[in-house]
């Protein structure tokens, strides 16, 4: 079994179903994204940047969507968050399911995936 395959089933329910189900979509929707298992979490990458990453923060009882280049995406986005005085990410909190706008994060991929293929790196701050 795969880290990553194995990260998701160690999670429990609801950020186990919450998890899988963003994983799914990100995967369908931008087949080009790579799956990767970096720093303890899962990583989606365009070519070697890393675009979205999803966790659960300790103390916190939601899934963090997190979106490497959230702030250039925020204005477009306002569902993108800064919780967590992050100077670049910003991400999607999920307590269930029916929290997530399909459509919206769907466009959202989309534009985020597009933003990094023109960037030169993912971190720039």
């Amino acid at each position: 079994m795969k880290p990553v395959d194995a990260y998701f089933l160690n999670q429990k329910e609801p950020y186990q179903s919450i998890m899988l189900y963003v994983r799914s979509v990100i995967l369908n929707t931008l087949p080009e994204v790579e799956e990767r298992y970096s720093y303890k979490i899962p990583f989606y990458n365009i070519g070697k940047k890393p675009m979205v990453y999803l966790n659960i923060l300790k103390g916190k009882d939601y899934v963090d969507v997190a979106f490497v280049q959230g702030v250039l995406l925020e204005k477009q986005f306002p569902i993108l968050k800064n919780n967590n005085k992050r100077k670049q990410v910003r991400s999607i909190q999920l307590k269930t399911l029916e929290d997530l706008d399909h459509e919206n994060f769907i466009e959202l991929l989309h534009e985020a995936s597009n933003l990094l293929s023109k960037s030169k790196k993912a971190w720039f701050i």
